[in-house]
């Protein structure tokens, strides 16, 4: 009989993609793809989607974190912000709510323009887990690694990397960074994030895990509670849609000016969405939507046209996967109508 010999499951570092350095900074700040139908119609197409789909009952609000289980689920806003600041919105755009995760990519864009390419890509991964975004699991898989900074364990790591000597000092940079990607000043939700801090046990587990691996050197507790205070930042529906034209218009926030990250930095961060942004659903999401896009348990969805502009949109009711059941058909009929699918779009 032949005996097989003995194998793990999966090897502790990802197979190596070779590395041109050359190729990792373009020469220009061209992340065209095309360009937005003109004004009348982007209005006409959010008014008639928004109208399609305003009605729709599946779904159900997280109830996991009880400060989002008070959220109305009739609540629909739809929001797109082109990459010259041009703003449409309709329904619920204007109603605040807390980021969640979609938090992780624009603190990752922060955490690549400090660090770099190189470093943040080997220390954190950009690959699907094909598991939920709270596995634990996918760290046992993976010989203790994380795979990419958009589903949980990446987040805490990427939010571990962030600059300062002190709590305080990297809770400032986190708020001034996501802060510039909107333009204006975020608010914290005090109640979303004392209900978060009662009920995010599985985080912390996943910090001290992540710290028994040596992947963070910051105090487990620590980063745990600068991750969920990231996540209980305030936006809307438009907030949403200024942060993705900044990714949209390579790091240039369209509203304020600012120069928030590099076009090196903005297409990191949307490879990583366009791969991983919907969690499990990421591969559906891309085949039917063909956008990078990052969803949140609050309801938000945001998802990027490059160098044309952002969608967002806010309806809390999810899905098994956590993602937003409203969101998800809304952004498919506006990516179809407004030719917002990347390997649709002729450049113009």
């Amino acid at each position: 009989m032949t005996t097989l010999p003995e194998q793990t499951l999966l090897p502790e570092h990802p197979t190596a993609f070779p590395s041109e350095p050359d190729l990792v900074h373009p020469d220009t700040r061209v992340v065209s793809t095309g360009r937005l139908p003109d004004a009348d119609h982007v209005r006409e197409m959010l008014s008639e989607t928004y109208e399609r789909y305003r009605h729709v009952q599946d779904g159900a609000v997280a109830d996991y974190i009880p400060a989002l289980a008070e959220a109305d689920s009739s609540w629909f806003g739809l929001s797109l912000t082109s990459a010259n600041g041009h703003r449409f919105s309709f329904g619920d755009a204007q109603l605040k709510f807390s980021i969640q995760s979609i938090s992780k990519a624009f603190v990752y864009a922060l955490v690549v323009q400090e660090l770099g390419h190189e470093e943040v890509r080997e220390r954190i991964g950009v690959n699907n887990t094909g598991l939920p975004f709270n596995s634990v699991m996918a760290i046992e898989l993976n010989g203790g690694r994380t795979m990419n900074p958009l589903v949980n364990a990446g987040a805490i790591a990427t939010t571990s990397l962030v600059p300062g000597k002190t709590w305080d000092e990297k809770w400032d940079f986190i708020h001034a960074g996501l802060s510039n990607f909107v333009g204006y000043p975020l608010e914290i939700d005090e109640r979303v994030y004392e209900s978060e801090m009662k009920t995010n046990t599985r985080n912390r587990s996943i910090a001290r895990l992540l710290e028994s691996y040596g992947h963070i050197s910051l105090d487990p507790t620590q980063v745990t509670e600068l991750y969920t205070r990231q996540c209980s930042l305030l936006v809307t529906a438009e907030d949403l849609a200024t942060m993705g034209a900044t990714l949209a218009d390579g790091g240039d926030c369209p509203i304020s000016g600012v120069d928030v990250v590099d076009p090196s930095v903005s297409r990191d961060v949307l490879s990583v969405m366009a791969t991983n942004g919907m969690y499990e659903a990421s591969g559906d999401w891309l085949f039917e939507v063909g956008m990078p896009g990052k969803s949140g348990v609050s309801g938000g969805i945001v998802t990027i046209a490059p160098g044309k502009g952002s969608l967002a949109t806010f309806s809390p009711p999810l899905d098994a996967a956590g993602n937003s059941v409203r969101g998800i058909r809304a952004t498919r009929h506006l990516s179809n109508k407004l030719g917002l699918n990347m390997f649709a779009s002729t450049v113009q």
